[in-house]
């Protein structure tokens, strides 16, 4: 029933949260704290994990393929899928759960337990809109972090690939071109989106309705990481059934 009971809030919190707008002059600055906070803020990390393991993947493609009959451009073309359809989308977003979902439910989870929130509705404002609104549209900006995670992971493979001697630059630039389908790249950026949404409203979700103490926020940004990680592992198995089949 718990279960029940939240989905059912989630989704009236998202009705909620376009419902009486706040002005546009208080609502400006907000969202470009938020594009300053998750999206900017996030590029360090994103970019660091995609170039490395970038390289892993071509490192164990080429370490795999034993065959002299295999095509040494297959580096190259395996790595670029990789990347491209689930690497970039779906990893990174796991990551963004556990880096921007936590920092989003411990925000609003510490404005819930010093009454910030209270007073904000005291002052007829809506609350929902004030705080997730702002991160929503942040957070559409997410398929630019996802491009470059997308360039500096091809960008990562080749470099392990030419450095370790696995592949010459030539085959691992034209394995990449190889079979190139463009909607495997629009099937990215959809499921890029689709994340977005999520990354920005379950951790509110959760940060909004926590109850209890400075204890409880440690706990609620905990739970809103699993929560979103599961919920994104299984909108993408939907998402790729649905556009790739």
């Amino acid at each position: 029933m718990t279960y029940l009971h939240n989905i059912g809030a989630y989704f009236l919190m998202i009705k909620d949260m376009f419902r009486k707008p706040t002005k546009w002059s208080v609502m400006k600055t907000l969202i470009f704290k938020d594009i300053d906070d998750l999206i900017i803020g996030s590029l360090g990390i994103v970019a660091f994990i995609s170039f490395f393991v970038g390289g892993v993947v071509t490192i164990q493609t080429a370490l795999n393929i034993t065959s002299p009959f295999i095509p040494e451009y297959l580096v190259g073309f395996a790595t670029r899928q990789s990347i491209i359809l689930e690497f970039a989308p779906t990893f990174i977003s796991i990551i963004m759960a556990g880096k921007v979902g936590s920092f989003i439910t411990s925000s609003i989870g510490t404005m819930r337990v010093t009454e910030q929130i209270d007073a904000l509705e005291v002052m007829g404002i809506n609350a929902i809109n004030y705080l997730v609104f702002p991160k929503f549209i942040a957070l559409m900006l997410y398929p630019f972090v996802i491009s470059i995670a997308m360039f500096l992971g091809i960008v990562g493979g080749m470099a392990a690939c030419v450095l370790g001697g696995y592949s010459s630059l030539e085959a691992y630039i034209i394995g990449v071109q190889t079979d190139f389908i463009p909607f495997h790249i629009t099937y990215a950026f959809i499921k890029t989106f689709v994340f977005a949404f999520v990354l920005a409203t379950i951790p509110s979700f959760y940060g909004f309705y926590m109850k209890g103490g400075a204890l409880e926020v440690g706990k609620a940004s905990t739970t809103s990481f699993v929560w979103t990680s599961v919920v994104i592992i299984l909108l993408n198995y939907v998402l790729t059934q649905m556009l790739l089949s």
